[in-house]
């Protein structure tokens, strides 16, 4: 059943098409058929309840290709197939066989092509397990590099999507192959884990280790981070890691980095938030509990506990409360922590907002970040080896601002 739920696609233009154009029909058929089936009350509750449920869902396909939050019907109802949709090898849990995959990754890279792999995850200190992609840069299979630390960026997908949506709509390893060849930013390590589990609608968990339940932040960091070191040969210094992510994982990123300073450098926000989003689809994560509610809060966080960390926060100037969140963070800010933000003209909350931002918030990382180096080697090389890319300061992106307080 998973496997063919993973094969209807939500994010085909076709498909909404198609499915629009027979909504418009099933609207024609009820007064249509009214009169004819006068008698037939099974045949007229029949035509309305058709066109109610395709109008419902061609909305909700519609705001789904808006917002790309679940690429195919297998995604939506959570069955699990689909979290290996768009990479390239399937690996075991936590990447046992990743070695027997170095020949097709190696052939990739000749290719100027990195390789995304699926797995699962098990944290050893919350005992969770959840799904987790990893781009590996074409130099990961290069020998010259084996022997080399990778930086991280640990990218958190938005609720309610999982790492399918990274490496689908978002289309983030292409976009990963062009900045690393550009030598934007320096080859990286991209792991994309699942921060929500299953079932996810009505469980947006905003990354959060709940009160009396579910440790989310912990399994997004100590363990994502302990595993990537021993397994994948990430660097362990704080600025080889960055968080990133769009709209709730935005909001994660800023977080989860304010939070833990001492393992993370960087945070990259696209339309993210300054403190938890709690709605209909948000578990009880704080159980009443303020002071949980305010360590959660990222002007808060920098505000009480300035660190060495550098974030990056964008939004579209129509999206309110991420620009208040702008506004919130810029107020908070202390030194040693930066801030770097723009907003984007005429730009809401929406997947191609998103997109057409990667490619900056790759080259702001990269300026940031290191490059790949020897276990021995202590030196932060503090713009990751590569020629920073410009950062834009007018025209349609908007203005740049850097803040040092």
């Amino acid at each position: 059943m998973g496997l063919g739920l993973s094969a209807i696609r939500l994010d085909s233009t076709l498909n909404l098409i198609i499915v629009v154009v027979l909504t418009l029909l099933a609207i024609v058929a009820v007064p249509f058929f009214w009169e004819r089936w006068r008698r037939k009350l099974l045949g007229r509750t029949g035509t309305i309840l058709v066109a109610v449920v395709l109008i419902v869902v061609s909305t909700g396909m519609g705001g789904n290709m808006i917002g790309g939050f679940f690429p195919t019907v297998g995604a939506l109802f959570g069955t699990g197939a689909y979290s290996g949709d768009n990479v390239n090898a399937v690996a075991g849990e936590n990447g046992s066989d990743l070695d027997k995959l170095r020949d097709a990754g190696a052939m990739r890279a000749k290719e100027g092509k990195g390789s995304v792999v699926h797995m699962t995850v098990a944290g050893k200190r919350t005992g969770l397990t959840r799904d987790v992609s990893v781009y590996f840069p074409p130099q990961y299979y290069d020998p010259a590099f084996r022997s080399l630390k990778f930086p991280v960026i640990e990218w958190i997908p938005n609720y309610p999507s999982g790492p399918e949506v990274v490496t689908g709509p978002y289309e983030l390893p292409a976009k990963l192959d062009a900045a690393i060849a550009k030598h934007v930013l320096p080859p990286t390590l991209v792991i994309i884990p699942d921060p929500t589990g299953k079932p996810k609608i009505g469980h947006d968990t905003e990354c959060i280790d709940e009160v009396n339940g579910t440790a989310n932040d912990t399994y997004l960091t100590a363990d994502i981070r302990d595993w990537a070191i021993e397994k994948l040969g990430a660097n362990p210094q704080r600025k080889a890691w960055t968080m990133a992510g769009w709209s709730s994982g935005g909001y994660c990123a800023m977080n989860l980095v304010t939070r833990h300073p001492q393992w993370y450098g960087q945070a990259a926000s696209v339309s993210g938030y300054y403190k938890a989003s709690v709605d209909a689809e948000t578990e009880n994560l704080f159980k009443g509990r303020q002071d949980i509610i305010d360590a959660n809060t990222v002007s808060l966080n920098l505000q009480k506990h300035p660190s060495p960390v550098d974030i990056l926060a964008i939004a579209g100037d129509k999206e309110n409360f991420e620009s208040f969140s702008i506004d919130q963070i810029q107020a908070a800010v202390r030194a040693p922590a930066t801030l770097s933000s723009w907003r984007i003209p005429d730009a809401g909350h929406n997947m191609n907002t998103f997109k057409a931002q990667v490619p900056d918030v790759l080259a702001w990382i990269g300026a940031r970040t290191v490059a790949p180096c020897a276990p021995q080697d202590k030196k932060i090389i503090s713009n990751g080896g590569v020629t920073p890319w410009p950062l834009p300061n007018t025209g349609a992106k908007g203005a740049l601002v850097d803040i040092v307080e």
